[in-house]
């Protein structure tokens, strides 16, 4: 289908018609899609149909990035919901920029409007640029379907052509995905990662989403980095301008924690003690491992492997506790026999520095029982181990 087209049935779906069909299909089953389709087409034209069934799929998608009651209002195209910024890292990113006294934001490469719903909702005026035409017209119906169009401008166009002078800040998320999947070069990125750098360096404040892999000497001096995970998985890093030049710092979500680099050395590589803390992947990410062993009273149990090791427990934000019993040297049929003797029936198992696959170790060791146990694959100083435990009670 052409671009025409596609924004053809786009502009159905807002007229009073393609509204009454995007409401009946708010809780429609994908799996009775087929009757649903041949049904409505007799009171409604196809073309529509089709679209509205498309759309009504893309907000299902969506409801976990920006729940419930946004995704069944916004208007979402199949990339739009790929790369759109979820909703709880797009409001911590606003409230960022409003502790920072920016009153409004030059939103470039804005997809279909994700963060700049959320900049409008802490009172930012946005100029939202992308230069799909079909994208745009998303993020132009979702301003007005979230009663934000007064505080959101779009425009079709280029950014690299777009003069952003006139805002406090420029905030930048560029294409990361191309026909054969994820971009991993930064200079690959479109806008490419160079061009974003001397637009931030422009503007009195700037952030720049950029791939959580990035290697952090690309990172500019001037710039401060910050990783973000979202209940767990590592969503994004940022680069801010205009901020704290230099500073490292890892941004657990829910619950806005925030641990900043102290410049620590590497830890010390100590014996298994009696807990064993995961750090989060920010953590990781953002290299604060060291911080959080010296907040733990702890140390690395491999030079290697982000696990921490520590004889107490200490409650932190940053990683997560288990209470170790069992300390082996890598051998599959000790644990299955181990697991058999204690009626371990649910084995959840983490890996760090192994080959062996989860689903696959629990095929083979095909456990039984009332019990729930925890196994780590891992290396403590260079040799294969599995190390058994539970998580600390909360």
């Amino acid at each position: 289908m052409g671009r025409v087209t596609d924004l053809a049935a786009f502009s159905a779906l807002l007229t009073d018609e393609g509204q009454t069909l995007l409401a009946a299909l708010r809780d429609y089953s994908p799996a009775q899609e087929l009757a649903v389709a041949s049904r409505l087409r007799r009171e409604h034209p196809a073309e529509l149909v089709t679209a509205a069934l498309g759309q009504a799929r893309l907000r299902q998608r969506a409801v976990a990035k920006f729940g419930e009651q946004d995704a069944h209002r916004m208007y979402f195209t199949p990339g739009g919901v790929e790369q759109s910024t979820r909703r709880t890292v797009a409001e911590h990113r606003a409230a960022v920029f409003a502790r920072l006294g920016v009153r409004s934001v030059a939103d470039l490469c804005s997809g279909v409007g994700g963060d700049a719903i959320a900049l409008a909702r802490a009172g930012i005026r946005v100029l939202a640029v992308d230069r799909d035409p079909l994208t745009a017209e998303a993020a132009r119906a979702n301003a007005a379907a979230l009663g934000l169009a007064d505080l959101i401008e779009v425009r079709c166009a280029d950014v690299t052509g777009v003069d952003t002078s006139g805002y406090d800040a420029v905030f930048v998320d560029p294409a990361r995905r191309g026909g054969r999947g994820r971009i991993f070069d930064p200079e690959a990125y479109s806008p490419p990662l160079s061009w974003a750098v001397d637009a931030a360096r422009r503007a009195p404040h700037a952030a720049l989403k950029i791939a959580p892999g990035i290697p952090h000497e690309t990172v500019p001096p001037e710039a401060a980095a910050e990783w973000v995970s979202d209940g767990g998985d590592v969503k994004e890093a940022v680069l801010w301008f205009g901020t704290r030049p230099g500073t490292v710092t890892a941004t657990l979500l829910p619950g806005g924690h925030a641990l900043t680099g102290r410049g620590l050395p590497d830890p010390e590589v100590r014996p298994v003690g009696r807990w064993l803390y995961e750090p989060d992947g920010a953590v990781i990410r953002a290299h604060l491992v060291a911080e959080v062993a010296e907040d733990l009273g702890g140390g690395l149990i491999d030079g290697t492997i982000a696990y921490i090791t520590a004889d107490e427990l200490r409650p932190t934000p940053y990683a997560t506790a288990y209470e170790i019993t069992d300390v082996l040297p890598f051998n599959l049929k000790k644990l299955k026999a181990l697991l058999r003797e204690r009626e371990v029936g649910t084995l959840t198992v983490k890996k760090r520095g192994s080959a062996v696959e989860p689903e696959e170790l629990r095929r083979k060791l095909k456990p039984k029982g009332p019990h729930a146990a925890t196994v780590f694959l891992t290396r403590v100083a260079g040799a294969p181990v599995m190390l058994l435990g539970r998580p600390a009670a909360a």
